[in-house]
């Protein structure tokens, strides 16, 4: 090869600088420039930077939620008009039900699983799993944003047939955007990532995914502690409330600006009487709605996780799911829609409401049963009136408590059904339809018993059935959750907080009942799909006390020293699969630090150890307490099951 002369070497260097000169012209301009945005950056990021962000990922989730919803709305009206368009020809009318569902959900699961199969339904098991510190490959990232959000715009667009929701997902869709923010932060503030900021903005985005579906920032927080988070810091509650309280703000502005309200309102209309709203005696009935939803709630439960772990070990079904899994969502789509056809099954369950409807009808502040005799006809399909969709539950050869009873009886296997759906889809919504429903009955039941009222002392006051499907909606999905923040969620949903105290009263009847006897809904998912998630080690059992950490710590583990060369490294990587390794002070003599940092959370080899955010805590046998490894605050506590 022939070596460059010195002077040859100076031209190509004089070269270089003119090239560069010429295409960066001005330099005292652009270094002027520049200082400005440093001192602009300077000033607006001195308060914290993570106001910013949090406003943006707020307002952001609300304008695709806004647009999801208007979106849905057209297309399902569209659904609607083929529907009327196709006349009184009964074999017209069966294949314009049935066939628009099934091509929107048939498409909404080959997209979605064509971009990656993370896409596909719920999302919050998976989170729960991903907050724990487990890493899930691609769950987060960005191409998983658009999948998921043509995916459940399909699904949603499918109407009643299927019935199912937007919240799980769009908490799924609220942390990709909150990582995708995170990284954005980094690059404008010129520094190294941070697992900490990550987790804060992780957990302001749950908050994020439930107030911009219900505008309710308040139990949209506390609905993401509860189910979310198995622990939760002080520190990211603001973070959490503020981001929620500019989604909510914003979701709710957006639909004045598209004149769908005057004023910023409560996203289901009610009118509920408030200056008697229940009597003091009804609160007995109101913890009965309780009691029975939390018994339905454990059979719900119960059956969800045996059909979803059986579908998986069913020979046919396991291999649809695993080969063609638009086919196995077109035959289960086809079931449904079949058994909601209007002029069939689907005329006792209002099939022809949307969920929100559903919702509106049900939290109706009249009693249905001395409505009836008053109904006009019922083959006009529902209009933009709320006051008339309780008719679409009256039935000439049933009563209102037929059609109820039917309802929750076909919905009670056909939500069950659903969740086996391997497309983008939330199952909270469904179930608080479901509870409104339980609580409607049992509403209907206590006006028929009494219909002048319960007396306790002074005038008469009539039931109001309305109250107790707002309790059923609250009972039921906060027993399918485990969550008690569901009776804030429908004051805030319906604009209605008279009927709290009984409303708090159902949910932790309900509670009390299903918790005892069967995990939540997301847990249950976390067990038959086998993620690795650690459960709670405390538990409602004296005997859960007795655990010590050695009975599940990992004993065999590959360490490196500081010290170590290549020949070391490759020897580890050589004899251990694991992701990461702890690097020690020393390797031979492991233990005689306290405070030996390390790199991973895993024990280590002959101490023991305490995992707090994903750094590790070491301590020696000897030693009575742990010391942290991590660039925070030293911390020292006295090593238990408990405390790890």
């Amino acid at each position: 090869m022939k070596r460059p002369v010195p002077g040859e070497e100076e031209e190509e260097e004089e070269r270089v600088l003119v090239s560069e000169q010429s295409w960066r012209p001005c330099p005292k301009a652009r270094r002027r420039l520049r200082g400005c945005l440093e001192w602009l950056k300077r000033q607006l990021f001195r308060v914290g930077e993570d106001w910013y962000f949090l406003f943006i990922l707020g307002v952001l989730m609300a304008i695709i939620s806004f647009m999801m919803d208007l979106l849905v709305f057209r297309l399902y009206e569209a659904h609607r008009w083929l529907y009327q368009e196709v006349g009184d020809v009964l074999v017209l009318k069966y294949l314009s039900w049935t066939i628009y569902p099934i091509v929107m959900t048939t498409f909404s699961t080959g997209f979605s699983q064509s971009i990656t199969p993370h896409s596909g339904g719920s999302g919050i098991p998976e989170l729960k799993t991903v907050l724990t510190g487990v890493v899930l490959e691609d769950y987060l990232a960005i191409k998983n944003f658009g999948a998921k959000v043509v995916g459940l715009t399909c699904t949603l667009a499918a109407g009643s047939t299927v019935f199912l929701g937007k919240v799980g997902p769009f908490v799924h869709l609220s942390t990709m955007a909150a990582v995708y923010l995170g990284k954005m932060r980094t690059s404008v503030m010129k520094e190294y990532e941070n697992k900490f900021k990550q987790n804060e903005m992780l957990v302001a985005a749950q908050a994020v995914g439930v107030a911009t579906v219900f505008g309710a920032p308040i139990s949209g927080v506390l609905f993401s502690i509860e189910v979310m988070s198995s622990h939760f810091a002080v520190r990211d509650y603001w973070r959490g409330f503020f981001a929620a309280t500019c989604g909510a703000f914003m979701f709710r502005l957006l639909a004045v600006f598209n004149s769908e309200q005057e004023t910023i309102a409560a996203i289901f209309k009610s009118d509920l009487k408030i200056d008697f709203p229940f009597d003091l005696l009804e609160t007995f009935f109101f913890a009965i709605v309780g009691a029975v939803c939390g018994l339905l709630a454990c059979a719900y439960l119960f059956c969800q996780r045996w059909l979803l772990a059986a579908v998986g070990k069913n020979r046919l079904t396991a291999k649809l799911l695993a080969t063609d899994k638009p086919v196995y969502t077109a035959l289960v789509v086809l079931l449904l829609a079949s058994i909601t056809f209007p002029p069939g099954l689907g005329q006792l369950m209002a099939s022809r409401l949307t969920m929100k409807e559903h919702l509106i009808s049900l939290f109706d502040n009249r009693t249905w049963g001395l409505l009836v005799p008053n109904a006009s006809s019922l083959a006009d399909p529902p209009g933009k009136d709320p006051w008339a969709l309780w008719q679409e539950w009256c039935h000439p050869s049933a009563t209102i408590f037929g059609t109820l009873a039917f309802f929750l009886v076909m919905k009670f296997w056909m939500l069950i059904l659903a969740t086996t759906l391997p497309l983008p889809a939330g199952y909270f919504m469904p179930v608080f339809v479901y509870g409104a429903a339980i609580g409607r009955l049992l509403g209907e039941t206590v006006a028929l018993l009494f219909p002048q009222g319960i007396h306790s002392e002074g005038a008469l006051h009539p039931v109001v059935p309305g109250g107790y499907a707002l309790a059923g909606a609250a009972a039921f999905s906060g027993s399918v959750t485990h969550s008690i923040s569901t009776a804030l969620l429908v004051c805030e949903a319906t604009g209605h907080i008279s009927h709290v105290l009984p409303v708090i009263l159902a949910v932790l009847v309900a509670n009390a009942i299903t918790q005892k006897h069967q995990p939540s809904f997301y847990d249950g998912t976390i067990i038959v799909k086998k993620l690795p998630y650690l459960p709670r080690i405390r538990s409602r059992h004296m005997a859960s006390y007795q655990v010590v950490v050695e009975e599940f710590m990992e004993r065999r583990v590959v360490a490196l020293a500081k010290s170590s060369g290549f020949e070391e490294v490759l020897a580890a990587l050589d004899t251990s699969a694991d992701a990461e390794y702890p690097v020690l002070e020393s390797a031979a003599e492991p233990s005689s630090s306290p405070s030996s940092r390390a790199t991973s959370t895993r024990r280590h080899p002959k101490g023991r150890s305490c995992q707090q955010r994903g750094h590790l805590v070491t301590a020696a046998p000897s030693s009575p307490s742990c010391s942290s490894s991590c660039h925070g605050p030293p911390c020292t506590r006295p090593i238990t099951s408990s405390s790890c």
